[in-house]
């Protein structure tokens, strides 16, 4: 057996050195990752601003009317998403400023805002502007009961809902438009 003279061992002892380096960031980055996945960790860019449901609400088998009387379809071949409030009928000043942002979130989808309707169950107040995509719905209270959290007594919550016709988020009363517009800006990349 040979022994190994002082720049042989140094060699190898680098090597081994390096070798130990690459195997502890290899592992060390998977079990980092291991540790922030269960424990709930999400990168900030991949959580919601409103609540989630899964599973997500399935409103299809209602049956919608316009206020004019005239049947409101799902029809998901249409890639339609919707923004839907249902507040109490005394809303009034709440409901306006609500309108408001709505509006205006609605706007800043650009040439995506085709692909997004509003829809408001019952009758809005005499305030609220024409907006383009505001659709009133006659009142129905079957489904605004399917609606989760809808009798928020710290105000009106808003929807968003699939083109498919589920409750996809909810945001809730007092909720910051941008986040709205976040969200279903995503959405609308899914496509």
């Amino acid at each position: 057996m040979n022994a190994l003279t002082p720049d042989q061992l140094a060699v190898r002892n680098r090597g081994r050195r390096v070798l130990l380096l690459i195997f502890a960031m290899f592992f060390g980055s998977m079990a980092l990752a291991g540790i922030l996945r269960f424990s709930g960790w999400t990168p900030q860019i991949t959580r919601n601003h409103g609540q989630l449901y899964e599973p997500a609400v399935d409103l299809r088998a209602e049956r919608l009317q316009l206020a004019d009387g005239q049947p409101y379809p799902w029809n998901p071949e249409a890639r339609m998403w919707r923004i839907v409030l249902a507040p109490d009928a005394n809303c009034a000043p709440a409901c306006v400023t609500l309108s408001q942002q709505l509006d205006k979130v609605w706007q800043l989808f650009g040439h995506n805002a085709d692909n997004v309707e509003i829809l408001w169950l019952g009758t809005p107040p005499a305030q609220v502007a024409a907006m383009p995509a505001l659709k009133v719905l006659q009142a129905q209270p079957a489904f605004r009961a399917k609606l989760p959290g809808v009798d928020d007594p710290a105000g009106t919550p808003v929807y968003v809902i699939d083109p498919n016709g589920f409750v996809v988020l909810r945001y809730a009363p007092g909720f910051e438009p941008g986040g709205l517009r976040a969200d279903l800006s995503r959405l609308l990349k899914l496509k």
